[in-house]
């Protein structure tokens, strides 16, 4: 139980402080610079917190980083790849993702 709490209020504050970062800075520039500042400090984030030695603190940052940011797994998933030398598997996810990724958006927009 204390685990679900723990993850629970870590997304209870990241998506409320994502939603807050992007509304300030939307307008302002025609960039999702909000969103960016989300994604950037969030994948700082869960490296910072992949250090940390207390499986609380790790509980927590799996929700506030998955709340916060849209692709601290997506991250995490690119370094541990090249970390472990598995460059074919990496660099195809990375691209698959973000060429997949657009595909949906666009798929989304045309059924809408």
């Amino acid at each position: 139980m204390t685990n679900i709490l723990l993850v629970s209020i870590g997304a209870a504050i990241g998506a409320p402080l994502r939603f807050w970062l992007d509304n300030y800075f939307k307008g302002k520039y025609r960039f999702p610079l909000g969103i960016m500042i989300a994604n950037v400090s969030g994948s700082f984030f869960v490296g910072l917190f992949l250090g940390a030695n207390d499986s609380l603190v790790k509980l927590f940052a799996i929700g506030f980083c998955g709340a916060f940011t849209t692709w601290s797994t997506f991250v995490i998933d690119t370094y541990f790849g090249w970390q472990n030398k598995l460059y074919d598997k990496t660099i195809l996810n990375f691209v698959a993702s973000l060429l997949l990724g657009l595909a949906a958006v666009k798929l989304g927009v045309s059924l809408a």
